[in-house]
């Protein structure tokens, strides 16, 4: 009797992406912060938020909550994000 091993390792290799460009500068712009809505995020997110206005001069910052925190931001997130100049997203538990 043979034993023959499989190999399940995936040989083709994926698209990579391409990073969006980056802002020279924060200040003057809208920045979105989306949530993944566990209740770590929020004291965070807070802080950040202050730091992005007090230090760097956003102008407005936009925050989402995801309807899962599982699942990928709900489509019309993804449709808003488009208008904003910079985006953080996280977790927390």
């Amino acid at each position: 009797m043979s034993l023959q091993v499989l190999d399940p390792t995936n040989e083709t290799v994926p698209p990579r992406g391409q990073c969006a460009p980056r802002p020279v500068s924060l200040a003057g712009k809208t920045v979105g912060i989306i949530s993944n809505g566990k209740e770590g995020t929020a004291g965070f997110f807070n802080h950040l938020e202050r730091m992005l206005r007090d230090q760097l001069g956003v102008a407005e910052v936009v925050r989402r909550t995801k309807s899962n925190y599982s699942a990928p931001a709900d489509p019309d997130i993804v449709d808003e994000l488009r208008r904003w100049q910079a985006v953080v997203t996280g977790i927390g538990d």
